[in-house]
């Protein structure tokens, strides 16, 4: 069975139906003023005269005989009546010392007891107030009748009924109904002008489409997995899905502020707020490297801010720096096979001329150099990874011309094998980067390195015969992760040293610059200490 579904009000009826509310409230809080405006009108005004109808009824000397002499109270009766119809008085009532009734305009009151509440008047006060004699709400005034020396011969009641409820707001605001008619109808085509207004705003959508599709919004933008913040042109957050906050690190009150307040890097309030422009700008934080993609907002034909994405490039970058790695050592085993190439020729035609001691000689030679260039790095570097890898450097470096040294005063012992990825990292970076600089600038371009280890950490050093970097750029290498080669176009190439920096502040390291000399300093624990002698 289908359930019935009232159908919702539009948003203009909604308006309406507020406004009429309010109309009625606004209405009936002028009628009850009014009405109790009237009531204290009604008594002050009413009250004076009932008082001096009251007061000259008592003041006639017919009333006083008629008191005083039983026999001649037929006289009251006429009296009473007289001045009732004169004044427009409800009822004008003269009664004894006892209370009891003795004129009436109503035959069957008379003789019953006037009710007087608390009047005061048989201690000989006049009196004005409200009562509820004869069954009704009534003013009345009380005035006593004194004879001859002040003596209190009986009372004189003069009153008024109240008029009903419906009576009192037709006099009290006697154009209501018209008053109500002409609010509503302003208040409806208000409401209309108000809600196209609104609706125009909000591009037609009724408040349940809006809040529905704010709801949906939220949801999307916290289900999804890349980090995404939204920029006003102040420069303040307006959102931030959790993986961004996670990202960068940003407080849970980060809406609503300023990225000047919340200390975010130079270079990733740069990207943000679109100073630095592109796609897939690199940015490091902390020891993490993003990657982040900026599109501006623009409504009616204004920026109205921007909106950034932004994906987590640290593991996607240790992959690919392992796969640098592998590329590094395929093309010094490239090189070094040239190089034996060009060997086996030497030798083949040394025994084709049939020059056996030459021969001889020769591969004694080489193979000496070998030997010797393999015991001076293994007896400064006892790690073999790392060992291996300036090796092969050594050999890439003298296949473009160059020499790689390592100096007299480098030692390095056993380390753990976490450390010693993170220095061939760094030192295979540095290399790279120190060789791509000497690339080109003569027979005599080298390059230098030397490593040592104190007080829990490694510290690396890389020194070349290029040209070094200028003062002011030595901490933006770091930061954008440029080239100054001329591959630059290349937009894989000038992470190196960005990775370097990444590796090194993870383990509470640094990278610094200083013209051709770049130095690295990487922490390291007990436990990867003795990892090491271990093995």
């Amino acid at each position: 069975m289908r359930r019935f579904t009232a159908p919702r009000l539009s948003l203009a009826g909604q308006f309406l139906a507020l406004q009429l509310v309010l109309i009625v409230v606004v209405l009936t809080v002028i009628a009850v003023v009014s009405v109790a405006q009237s009531n204290a009108e009604f008594r002050r005004t009413e009250g004076r005269r009932l008082l001096s109808v009251a007061e000259t009824v008592a003041s006639q000397d017919a009333v006083r005989v008629g008191l005083a002499d039983v026999e001649r109270q037929g006289i009251l009766q006429p009296t009473a009546e007289s001045a009732r119809s004169v004044s427009g008085a409800s009822y004008v009532v003269i009664t004894g010392t006892d209370r009891r009734v003795l004129t009436d305009a109503d035959p069957r009151r008379i003789g019953g007891l006037l009710e007087l509440g608390d009047s005061g008047v048989l201690s000989g006060r006049s009196w004005v107030g409200s009562t509820q004699a004869r069954g009704r709400s009534a003013l009345e005034a009380h005035v006593p009748v004194f004879g001859e020396r002040g003596r209190l011969l009986g009372v004189v009641a003069a009153g008024r009924e109240y008029r009903g409820l419906g009576e009192r707001i037709a006099t009290a605001t006697p154009h209501l109904l018209v008053y109500l008619g002409i609010a509503s109808a302003l208040g409806a085509v208000g409401s209309v002008l108000l809600s196209r207004r609104i609706k125009r705003q909000t591009l037609g959508l009724e408040p349940e489409e809006i809040t529905a599709l704010v709801e949906h919004r939220e949801a999307m933008l916290h289900g999804i997995k890349e980090g995404v913040i939204g920029i006003d042109r102040q420069g303040s957050v307006t959102l931030v899905n959790d993986t961004a906050v996670d990202l960068l690190r940003l407080p849970p009150d980060a809406p609503g502020r300023r990225l000047d307040q919340l200390g975010v890097e130079p270079r990733l309030h740069d990207v943000l707020t679109g100073r630095v422009r592109g796609r897939d700008q690199v940015v490091v934080t902390g020891d993490r490297m993003l990657t982040l993609n900026r599109m501006p907002l623009v409504t009616r034909g204004a920026t109205a801010g921007s909106v950034t994405t932004m994906r987590d490039l640290t593991e996607l970058v240790a992959l690919r720096n392992e796969l640098e790695t592998t590329r590094s050592a395929t093309d010094t085993l490239r090189a070094q096979a040239h190089e034996f190439h060009n060997q086996l020729h030497v030798i083949a035609g040394l025994v084709e001329l049939e020059e056996y001691p030459e021969v001889a000689r020769y591969v004694r030679g080489i193979s000496g150099t070998h030997a010797r260039r393999t015991a001076e790095v293994m007896a400064k570097v006892a790690d073999p990874s790392l060992a291996a890898l300036l090796i092969a450097k050594s050999s890439l470096a003298a296949e473009q011309g160059a020499t790689l040294r390592i100096t007299d005063a480098s030692s390095l012992g056993p380390v753990g094998e976490s450390l010693s990825s993170d220095l061939v990292t760094v030192v295979g970076n540095l290399v790279d980067n120190a060789l791509d600089a000497v690339r080109d600038t003569g027979p005599d371009s080298w390059v230098e390195v030397a490593m040592s280890e104190r007080k829990r950490e490694v510290r690396v050093r890389v020194r070349d015969s290029g040209p070094g970097v200028a003062p002011e750029l030595a901490e933006e290498v770091f930061r954008h992760g440029f080239t100054t080669k001329a591959a630059a176009r290349d937009s894989q190439r000038g992470l190196g040293l960005a990775i370097t920096r990444l590796v090194c502040t993870r383990r509470g390291g640094d990278v610094s610059a200083d013209g051709a000399a770049f130095t690295a300093v990487l922490p390291f624990t007990a436990s990867e200490r003795a990892e090491g002698d271990e093995s």
